[in-house]
């Protein structure tokens, strides 16, 4: 974080090229990585005690529009088609591999601050979202099958991971290339807690937490 916010202050010196006026549309094409910082809770009964659940990151190309309603206030809206994350077996049961997957879409809006003047070259910003992160399309894995006392004989263990809310904080920076185009770069962090359930009625709960980082390049309209 430390890191972030100074470049962010040394980029802050730089100056000159383009507005970015009230009523002007921005909008980019780039790349987001979604890593989560995993904190897991045990899995409930009947289960090997201790058995804990790990989640792999994700990146993947990702749209963004943004309104700046003012010369300093935007709404950012980011759009993919959604990430695909891999879960892996951790505390007791840490050297099993991959017990499942899961696919999520976070649906976030953005309120950005935008700070010095329209015409800057280099804008840093601060922002604040409201994201839902749903899941979809879990599955578990072979692994998952042999570890669960509760599987059925020749059948497999269903995964459910449960959607939520959560508060994305960040940071980022909008640099002008031209009279046009410009460069962005993003970093948010979500709050965010789930509940996975097995079909056999088993569930554990993790705090994810992801860092999101997003770089763009953009036009202005």
């Amino acid at each position: 974080m430390k890191n972030i916010l100074f470049a962010l202050s040394g980029l802050f010196a730089l100056t000159t090229a383009l507005a970015q006026p009230a009523g002007a549309w921005l909008i980019q094409g780039g790349v987001t990585r979604i890593s989560p910082d995993v904190t897991s809770g045990n899995l409930s009964a009947p289960s090997q005690e201790g058995s804990q659940v790990n989640v792999s990151g994700d990146a993947q190309p990702t749209l963004q529009l943004t309104y700046m309603y003012t010369p300093n206030c935007a709404v950012a809206l980011p759009l993919g088609a959604g990430f695909k994350h891999k879960m892996y077996g951790a505390g007791s049961i840490a050297g099993v591999g991959q017990i499942g997957t899961v696919s999520a879409l976070p649906i976030s809006v953005f309120g950005q601050y935008r700070f010095g003047e329209s015409n800057a070259k280099v804008r840093p910003y601060a922002m604040l979202g409201l994201s839902y992160a749903y899941f979809y399309d879990a599955q578990g894995s072979a692994a998952l099958n042999g570890l669960n006392p509760l599987n059925p004989q020749g059948g497999r263990t269903g995964l459910k991971v449960g959607s939520q809310w959560a508060l994305s904080p960040g940071l980022g920076v909008s640099v002008q290339l031209d009279d046009t185009w410009f460069a962005d770069l993003s970093w948010s962090k979500s709050f965010l807690k789930a509940t996975s359930t097995l079909s056999t009625g088993q569930s554990i709960n993790a705090t994810l937490n992801p860092s999101i980082t997003t770089f763009g390049i953009g036009r202005r309209f």
